[in-house]
């Protein structure tokens, strides 16, 4: 109730960084310490960002304000304007995300050692160079639009270093066009980084390795990255892959592709890429009817098989006493309909042994 108060009466002069959490929520407990910690560090590091924990349950109309349709949700609240963490819930993305979105949209690098410091920080970044100009106006849009995912700087001309390789053309919406170069080349993809890198629409190239040997390729047609072990693709493509393969995802459609035979060399590689550029390549997968109803399948198999992983009797009691009672039922009304059918058998042969029986007596009346 006291950081509902506080939070009430500071919303649009301080910055917070808020967890939306439900009490019943298994994800939300997990994440507890680590938010403690969030708040720790940032209070000592001097950060005006302020942190927070509401009970979306107990105060529903203020978190459907916010947009909050799942827990936990973490939201970075600036004035009027609320940016969604859709990063990992570790303690340092977060504190780097809270930093990053807290601070001015673009940033200004004034020197040569600053450019280079911070080219030395951070893997992507986009820097605007010249003066003011529409294309500028459109820069800040994109930057406090695109804010939550990458860094944003302007600076001059002569602050940039010589050996700075040109900056490619840029295809369509400046934003669609920053969106879709924000990650590096290459990179270590998990859940998280495939779910932004749905929303550019590109072409995932995935070597599934065993994190202990990492191999590295990259090239500008794909995005290109390796992910430790199967589990994650395995539970997405609804299939097995082995343990090292490759595997090509089309973010845009769902499809995916997977190689005829074993890569080994750098040109089986470059040939099963361009057979997925070209059509030859067969894809599997999609966004079709058929697979939306095989993936609703595939849920409900993995969460009941995942239940009885976790807790055998647990799973026998959720779904072996609906199914015990259902077999109840199904006995009793065949039970019942073989009673009715046995009673009606005899009662039909009472009505016959009296009809035979009326029948001896008409006999006996007959006079001879």
């Amino acid at each position: 109730c006291c950081f509902v108060f506080r939070f009430k009466d500071t919303r649009l002069d301080d910055v917070w960084l808020v967890d939306f959490y439900a009490p019943w929520c298994g994800y939300c407990k997990k994440l507890e310490p680590i938010w403690y910690d969030v708040g720790a560090e940032l209070k000592s590091s001097g950060s005006p960002v302020r942190v927070g924990k509401m009970d979306a349950t107990a105060y529903s109309g203020m978190s459907s304000e916010f947009g909050v349709r799942g827990y936990p949700t973490i939201k970075l609240l600036k004035g009027d304007l609320a940016y969604n963490y859709k990063g990992p819930r570790t303690k340092d993305d977060i504190i780097e995300f809270a930093n990053r979105v807290a601070g001015p949209a673009v940033r200004a690098l004034p020197s040569k050692q600053m450019f280079d410091h911070m080219m030395k920080r951070h893997d992507v970044l986009f820097v605007y160079v010249g003066g003011e100009s529409p294309l500028k106006e459109k820069y800040i849009d994109v930057a406090a639009e695109l804010i939550v995912y990458t860094y944003f700087f302007s600076a001059s001309e002569d602050v940039l270093p010589e050996n700075l390789l040109p900056m490619p053309d840029i295809y369509g919406s400046l934003s669609s066009w920053v969106n879709k170069e924000r990650f590096r080349s290459y990179l270590q993809i998990d859940g998280f980084t495939l779910y932004e890198l749905g929303e550019t629409g590109k072409l995932v190239a995935i070597a599934v390795i065993n994190e202990k040997d990492p191999t590295e390729e990259s090239g500008r047609d794909f995005q290109f990255g390796h992910m430790d072990g199967n589990d994650y693709i395995n539970s997405l493509i609804m299939g097995e892959v082995s343990v090292p393969s490759i595997i090509i995802l089309n973010t845009s459609n769902e499809q995916y592709f997977l190689p005829s035979q074993p890569v080994e060399t750098l040109e089986q590689l470059v040939h099963f890429i361009n057979s997925v550029l070209d059509g030859s390549a067969q894809a599997q997968g999609g966004d079709g009817m058929f697979q939306r109803v095989k993936r609703v399948a595939f849920d409900a198999k993995s969460t009941v098989m995942s239940v009885f992983r976790s807790s055998p009797v647990l799973g026998c009691f959720l779904f072996g006493l609906p199914l015990g009672v259902i077999s109840l039922m199904c006995y009793g009304i065949c039970t019942a309909e073989s009673d009715d059918g046995q009673e009606d058998m005899e009662l039909m042969k009472r009505e016959d042994d009296e009809d035979e029986d009326e029948q001896d007596e008409d006999e006996l009346l007959v006079p001879h």
